[in-house]
């Protein structure tokens, strides 16, 4: 599969430009390249054969695909939930550079370590929590990471997720999760609405969500 919209910039470099809705890999595709997004939201995902779809995580500017980073061949698919931007290198000329700096490979081992640490933690959330308690930990999580890359104002984050996406990333239905994000607008706790999070009670939403020792 060529990279859709690619932008060449070097020959072992583009920028490839995904509208949303589209797929940007396919679960087994093989590909030379390592992916960094650095425009938009996507997300990560495993296709059930009846149709079913677990969101395994979401993708915002600055995040490298870190499957891509040591194997050629991923086992989830990709898609773009808004328009994207995506910066694709060659994994052969990673690995010359790696070779000659260390520093690197280190940076790649981080990013796997945060991920596995992101993932062990949202496997205990679907396990033991409740439905409320999944949705706040995902916008915990969420939170955590957009807050990370941009100023925040008023505790209003900007989360471009239908309640379809929430159902897919925490084990539920749409409708449960439309009941669920009423009751966080009715108890004054949170609202997330046309694209914007808006936290109204910060110390509620991390009781619900927070996992101990997290």
């Amino acid at each position: 599969m060529s990279p859709p919209g690619s932008l060449g910039t070097s020959d072992w470099q583009h920028h490839v430009v995904v509208p949303a809705g589209r797929q940007l890999l396919t679960a087994n595709q093989t590909s030379p390249d390592i992916y960094v997004f650095c425009a938009g939201w996507g997300f990560r995902f495993l296709q059930m054969p009846d149709g079913r779809r677990q969101i395994l995580g979401f993708l915002l500017p600055g995040d490298v695909l870190t499957g891509s980073l040591f194997s050629g061949r991923l086992h989830f698919s990709v898609k773009a939930l808004t328009a994207i931007q995506v910066s694709t290198m060659k994994r052969a000329e990673i690995d010359a550079r790696v070779a000659m700096n260390l520093d690197i490979l280190w940076a790649a081992a981080e990013c796997c370590a945060g991920e596995a640490r992101t993932a062990d933690e949202t496997i205990a959330a679907l396990g033991q929590f409740s439905a409320e308690e999944r949705i706040a930990h995902l916008f915990l999580q969420l939170m955590k990471r957009i807050a990370s890359r941009n100023v925040i104002r008023d505790e209003r984050y900007r989360v471009p997720l239908r309640q379809q996406h929430i159902a897919d990333a925490v084990g539920l239905t749409p409708v449960h999760v439309s009941r669920v994000l009423s009751a966080f607008r009715e108890r004054r706790i949170a609202d997330l609405s046309n694209g914007v999070l808006e936290v109204l009670d910060l110390r509620e939403l991390q009781r619900l969500g927070t996992l101990d020792g997290a």
